[in-house]
């Protein structure tokens, strides 16, 4: 029996095409490609009962497998990340989930305490987008439209997010963590709508589920250290510079041929 009574479903969407970085999901991290990395951290998560990869990449779909962990072959004509987990969701037999988590794959290293922080305020909050957010790690960066800033409400629904400094003027801004859980419903409807304006505009797909309705709960993170995403092949260098300063070079959250992980000691 897995300890979270809940069936949680990690999907993690991993496309080999990326325009600054082809074959981003198999960069090599310390001798482990980036998405085997990012697959053993969803499943060190408590909350986490079973990982897939969601690919159109046969050679992707090659190095997970032999990892031990599933992968749904996707079509190409998806358009998204939320539209191959939403396809991988409909075609995965078995019981379905009560939630599904949409991991980045150039996030490795994800800390899953986050993860399970996020699942555990999601299932609290049905009907609603579960998200991450944390301090803005160094103020001096506001203004960066790379970096996606996050309002919210007192009881942390989302207000708006935006690449713009929002809100103006803030003291302690908070960074928008780009990791979502979803009810399978919820899911649903979200792959269902067209693109927003304000999605459009700004260049965030969660702001189509704000436009139409749908209430994006942002919890905080509760690691302390951000992870360092991977967009370009100089990106790995700083992750592997990272693991060495944390003492982490050598090791990672083994995973078990089933899709969970054990916790090395």
């Amino acid at each position: 029996m897995h300890p979270f009574g809940e069936l949680v479903i990690a999907v993690i969407p991993a496309r080999f095409g990326a325009t600054r970085f082809p074959g981003k999901p198999l960069a090599d991290i310390a001798g482990v490609p980036m998405v085997v990395r990012v697959a053993r951290q969803a499943a060190a998560a408590t909350t986490i009962q079973e990982v897939l990869i969601a690919t159109d990449d046969p050679r992707i779909a090659a190095v997970v497998e032999h990892a031990g962990f599933k992968v749904a072959m996707t079509p190409p004509e998806c358009a998204t990340g939320s539209d191959r987990i939403a396809w991988a969701i409909r075609e995965r037999r078995g019981p379905p989930p009560r939630l599904v988590v949409n991991v980045q794959g150039d996030e490795p290293l994800l800390d899953p305490r986050d993860l399970d922080a996020l699942v555990k305020a999601t299932l609290a909050d049905p009907g609603a987008i579960g998200t991450l957010a944390r301090p803005l790690p160094d103020p001096s960066r506001f203004a960066d439209p790379n970096l996606v800033k996050v309002a919210r409400a007192a009881g942390g629904r989302a207000l708006y997010f935006s690449r713009s400094p929002i809100p103006n003027g803030a003291e302690a801004p908070l960074l928008h963590v780009g990791i979502y859980a979803y009810p399978p419903e919820v899911l649903s409807r979200f792959v269902a709508l067209p693109p927003s304006p304000l999605e459009r505009t700004e260049r965030l797909e969660q702001l189509r589920a704000l436009e139409n309705g749908i209430p994006i709960q942002v919890t905080m993170c509760v690691s302390e250290r951000p992870s360092l995403g991977v967009d370009t092949p100089e990106d790995v260098a700083r992750v592997i510079e990272e693991l060495r300063h944390r003492n982490q070079l050598g090791t990672s959250h083994a995973a078990a041929p089933n899709g969970h992980a054990h916790h090395e000691p």
